[in-house]
């Protein structure tokens, strides 16, 4: 059930009726028709602006519009007042009874209420993390990790057929710089002292690396030329690395469908096909670039290089993919990876990024579109830094890692749901502060506990109840007597788990996720509010003594808001509470 959704039908519908009657043009698009909550709630539950964007293209007066509109709505038995405020904003008040048929229909449906088919069954790719096989996670990492599965949730949830994906950047340098980085732990082990020259990884990470790498070869590498050992270390390197970014993204409950080698595109032709594919499309010449913005000309010397034209496709400027020494660029791997996508049928591709790749987005675009002939499209989302705080001071490096603080030491502190909960209380593209100390502190401003507890308090409430001898199976809940539920809190709290279907669709349209934990705090504050109010007024408590149809009635209510609590902090990868500890 999507209340919202329904009323919207029932507008449009009214409208189609108002257009037969010769009040609006006919063929009219209700494209841009919204239901939506009010900005001010004293005004009414629901409004539309249904008159406002059809004023203009029926040429006529919105007020006029809204309100023909009004007095067809007042007419069906979920209405209680259509009010025009303005110019033509039209206001709607519900019935009681729609908010206790959302209750039931809540409890009916369980962790499938908002569930839709928005997405049709549409193959979309996400790629997160996509971090470079040198290290162990870190919390810029951490962030993209979370980010990105919990979009990928989000996405399942509203009807696509979704991949997880890691793209394994094993085709560049920084490879050969974590295999002599490893050797020279493994000539450690074999007892010798070893200097970090710069540029290399001087991290306790690889330590045990070096180690395995003694167990597994002896003293063969010792003292060798690269030649010898290079190649081998490399792979034994990349692999190592892999497992522990594997067990880093487990830590925070990350399973990816797919991890995808760079290094696979390299020698294989894959990359050659990728810009054949574009030149086919008359978008591959050599040509030279103007200087980058910001340089003198003598910093610079024109090189006639193989270049992509980007701006045809919306980018600033045309992008080189082969450098005038005949090796690739940075680029042609991207292109010919996103080129793999594409030939793999998805219906459209998200790529999840650090801030720091932001001048990537205009040219991988471009790509994308070029390669797919516009028909996929490509939705890059960055995600900005973090800042750690504890003690009121910024968090210092791992140790183990050398040089930054790792997804581990995060998890380590705080746990997963915490860590993933707190990563989405700020935007994608917005800074973020993850100060240690507040994450675990028990208030209203510490979000995670905020929700958790509204969940705690429902589940303690259940098991009192439970022990009363009440029965609070959701088909009995849902049976309920609920004409009862009339308390402006009470219908506060049932109008904003009404909410849920909406701002589910919302979130997955904008591939936003963190809606969805903006949206839990604030259906937790409509639960402690009401909680709070009850005991100051005890007809409005959950569980009333000597009575249990009345119990029943008011419990079906916090239930409710139980399990969308429960199927959002799902969807966020967060394990509610039972009872807080």
């Amino acid at each position: 059930m999507n209340i919202y959704a329904d009323i919207r039908a029932l507008v449009t519908q009214e409208l189609d009726a108002l257009a037969t009657e010769g009040l609006l043009p006919e063929g009219l698009s209700f494209d841009n028709v919204a239901v939506e909550p009010p900005r001010d709630p004293l005004h009414g539950d629901m409004a539309t602006n249904a008159a406002m964007v059809l004023a203009k293209p029926a040429k006529k007066k919105p007020r006029d519009i809204a309100e023909a509109l009004a007095e067809r709505l007042a007419a069906d038995p979920r209405i209680v007042t259509a009010d025009v405020a303005g110019p033509g904003f039209l206001n709607l008040r519900l019935a009681p009874s729609v908010w206790a048929d959302v209750v039931r229909a809540v409890l009916a449906e369980g962790d499938d209420f908002g569930r839709s088919q928005m997405g049709q069954g549409k193959r979309i790719n996400v790629e997160y993390v996509s971090a470079n096989p040198t290290g162990p996670l870190h919390v810029g990492h951490t962030r993209g990790a979370v980010f990105g599965d919990a979009l990928a949730s989000l996405l399942a949830f509203a009807g696509h057929e979704v991949t997880r994906e890691y793209y394994i950047n094993d085709g560049g340098g920084q490879v050969d710089t974590l295999a002599r980085s490893v050797y020279l732990r493994y000539l450690e082990a074999h007892g010798q002292e070893v200097a970090f020259p710069d540029g290399t990884y001087p991290g306790d990470y690889l330590i045990a690396t070096g180690q395995a790498l003694k167990e597994k070869v002896g003293d063969a590498y010792v003292d060798q030329p690269e030649s010898v050992w290079l190649q081998e270390v490399r792979n034994f390197a990349t692999e190592a690395m892999m497992a522990l970014i594997r067990e880093d993204l487990a830590a925070l409950g990350v399973k990816m469908d797919k991890f995808y080698s760079e290094k696979s595109l390299y020698g294989t032709g894959r990359i050659e096909a990728a810009l054949k594919a574009l030149e086919d499309k008359g978008l591959i010449y050599e040509g030279v670039l103007e200087p980058p913005k910001g340089k003198k000309p003598e910093d610079w010397e024109p090189r006639e290089q193989t270049l992509f034209k980007s701006t045809e496709h919306g980018d600033d400027v045309d992008r080189p993919v082969k450098k005038s020494d005949g090796s690739w660029t940075y680029f042609a791997p991207d292109i010919a990876y996103h080129f793999d996508k594409v030939e793999r049928g998805f219906d459209a591709l998200i790529d999840v990024f650090g801030a720091d790749h932001g001048g990537y987005v205009k040219r991988m675009k471009a790509a994308v579109s070029a390669l797919s002939d516009g028909k996929v499209p490509l939705d890059i989302k960055l995600t900005q830094l973090v800042k750690l705080y504890k003690n009121g001071e910024p968090f210092k490096m791992s140790k183990r890692a050398g040089t930054f603080v790792t997804l581990r030491d995060v998890v380590d502190q705080v746990g997963p749901d915490v860590t993933r909960f707190v990563m989405l209380t700020r935007k994608n593209d917005a800074p973020l502060d993850f100060d240690f100390d507040k994450v675990l502190e028990q208030s209203k401003d510490n979000p995670v506990f905020y929700v958790q507890y509204a969940h705690a308090r429902i589940k303690s409430v259940l098991r009192k109840a439970q022990a009363a001898g009440i029965a609070i199976d959701d088909a009995t809940l849902g049976a309920a007597d609920l004409s009862g539920m009339t308390n402006a809190a009470e219908i506060t709290l049932a109008a904003k788990v009404a909410e849920w279907p909406r701002l589910l669709e919302i979130a997955a349209r904008t591939n936003e996720p963190h809606r969805i934990a903006f949206y839990l705090y604030e259906l937790a504050g409509d639960l402690h509010a009401l909680w709070n109010r009850g005991n100051d007024e005890p007809e409005l408590r959950f569980l009333q003594e000597d009575n249990p149809a009345t119990s029943q009635a008011k419990i079906a209510l916090a239930r409710a808001v139980s399990v969308v609590i429960s199927t959002g902090l799902g969807i966020l990868g967060v394990t509610p509470m039972e009872e807080m500890r």
